[in-house]
């Protein structure tokens, strides 16, 4: 039950955010258990961000939820990749990247929770 949550500061093309979900489908499996299969994504660009009271270059701020406890070898992984992704698609320096990690015991889905 992962959901990865994109809040970008410039725009994403269509092509950009197919691409961008192609890859986080692939990377969620570093995390154990988690798969595409029941990965959803979100993507907010031209989002107003501002990173060291500065907005003069791309930011981004990623929120990576799942079903579960922590798993932080894993989360360490996700980061260098999630870092990664975002740079090679959308040109965000690592330096300009907050990623965020929440992990719940409680989650629905279809009309009742896990």
């Amino acid at each position: 039950m992962p959901f990865i949550d994109s809040k970008v500061s410039i725009k994403i093309t269509e092509e950009q955010e197919k691409e961008l979900k192609t890859r986080l489908g692939q990377a969620i499996s570093l995390i154990p258990g988690k798969s595409e299969n029941w990965l959803m994504t979100g993507f907010e660009d031209n989002y107003h961000l501002y990173f060291r009271g500065d907005n003069s270059e791309p930011i981004a701020y990623i929120e990576v939820r799942i079903f579960g406890g922590p798993n932080k070898a894993a989360f360490q992984k996700m980061t260098e990749e999630i870092t990664k992704i975002y740079g090679d698609v959308l040109g965000i320096a690592p330096d300009h990247m907050y990623i965020k990690y929440s992990a719940t015991p409680d989650w629905g889905w279809n009309g009742g929770n896990f």
